[in-house]
């Protein structure tokens, strides 16, 4: 792990006129791997700047961990592109033995308590099959046997492909890759200005870095700035086309019985259907690679206007409606079972009333007027899955 240190001794990139060919801002899951796929092109040179003095300590080390299968998403959207390639690719690494993360295949149950939600299941079933993504419906009567603790009225769809994965070794995997390629990281590093050269075509970046400000120029700029990359494209594109972020804040509540149970509860995720346009996927029920139970998130949607005002702590108002929509298909909980434990925010595109009306894609592009200054605006839930493929993706644009 290298630090920027106080004088600019870089790479050099092939023109000669930048000190990087690239600087991915953001080092989450999603720019840690993007970096790591640019430095692996011939002759690319690659910065990856993050705020903080580690990788991975915002929205990626936040979330539930799921290895996301794909099938809630339309066929055309980002997202179900994104999240399947990089499903697979997880998966395919991992079983040749060239991705050394601990995960675990698990499958998951969606579970329908109404005949609204059966007929949810059904649609969900064809959008599915639509994706090639596997899906099967499990008889009840079996899945009492597996699983009695766990109800489901109405119908299970089970989705095979599913999974859990370490979020931080996943991370490590990216980031030991972008090393031995020779990528440069620079930790404590906030990016405070940027600027777009066009006499030579390139960009200078202002970074704040332990209190002293510097510049670094750079031919292309990736902006994966998570919850402040809003902010981050704002510094650079004019008015008229800046982005409004809408920051939905989801908490998790870990799971201590009152009582021992003396049975297994399930080792499977478990879900109830989710909300309109898949905005929320629901207060599910989860697994730690321990096996140890965990249900969130719920949706909170914040009124703040910046990623930096947000308070992380679990909001213990939302354990009553976590409890309540738990014990629909777990009817065994007791509220008092519950504990707020952690929470990650979603960077939002659309706000809380347009979420139930439209589906929010993620936006990945290079912007019109600012050659090689490509922005990845909205990744949230299934950013974790998709971040391989979303690497693969942004490295596509510039090596076409």
């Amino acid at each position: 792990m290298l630090r920027l240190p106080s004088k600019r001794l870089f790479h050099t990139s092939t023109t000669q006129l930048s000190e990087f060919s690239h600087i991915v801002i953001g080092g989450g899951i999603v720019g840690v791997a993007t970096a790591s796929e640019l430095q692996q092109q011939s002759g690319n040179s690659v910065l990856l700047v993050e705020q903080h003095d580690a990788l991975g300590q915002e929205t990626t080390s936040r979330n539930s961990e799921v290895i996301h299968a794909g099938l809630y998403y339309p066929k055309s959207s980002l997202k179900a592109q994104l999240c399947i390639a990089g499903k697979n690719k997880i998966y395919q690494a991992w079983k040749s033995g060239n991705c050394p993360v601990d995960l675990q295949q698990c499958g998951k149950w969606i579970v329908a308590q109404d005949e609204v939600e059966e007929e949810y299941l059904h649609k969900l079933e064809s959008n599915a099959k639509e994706l090639e993504v596997p899906v099967n419906f499990v008889p009840l009567d079996k899945a009492s046997q597996h699983y009695p603790l766990i109800r489901a009225n109405r119908a299970i769809l089970e989705s095979p492909t599913s999974g859990i994965i370490s979020a931080h070794e996943y991370v490590s995997f990216h980031e030991a890759n972008f090393e031995n390629s020779d990528g440069t990281i620079g930790l404590s590093s906030k990016v405070v200005g940027i600027s777009y050269n066009s006499g030579t075509s390139n960009y200078t970046i202002t970074l704040e870095v332990d209190g002293e400000v510097m510049e670094i120029t750079s031919d292309n700029i990736v902006n994966s700035a998570g919850l402040f990359a809003a902010g981050i494209a704002n510094m650079i594109l004019p008015q008229q086309r800046h982005y409004d972020y809408y920051y939905a804040k989801g908490n998790y509540f870990s799971y201590t019985p009152e009582t021992p149970i003396g049975q297994r509860i399930t080792d499977k995720l478990i879900y109830p259907c989710p909300n309109p346009n898949a905005s929320s996927l629901g207060t599910h029920l989860t697994l730690d690679l321990g096996g140890q139970l965990r249900f969130g998130p719920d949706l909170e949607w914040l009124d703040v206007s910046s990623a930096s005002e947000i308070d992380y702590t679990p909001n213990p108002r939302n354990l009553k409606p976590a409890y309540e929509a738990v014990k629909q298909y777990f009817p065994l909980i007791t509220e008092n079972a519950l504990f707020p434990s952690y929470s990650g925010v979603r960077p939002k595109l659309l706000s809380a009333r347009d979420s139930k009306q439209k589906f929010a894609d993620f936006v990945i592009k290079e912007e019109e007027g600012f050659p090689g200054f490509v922005n990845l605006l909205g990744i949230e839930s299934p950013g974790l899955t998709a971040a391989w493929a979303i690497a693969d993706y942004v490295k596509d644009i510039y090596h076409k």
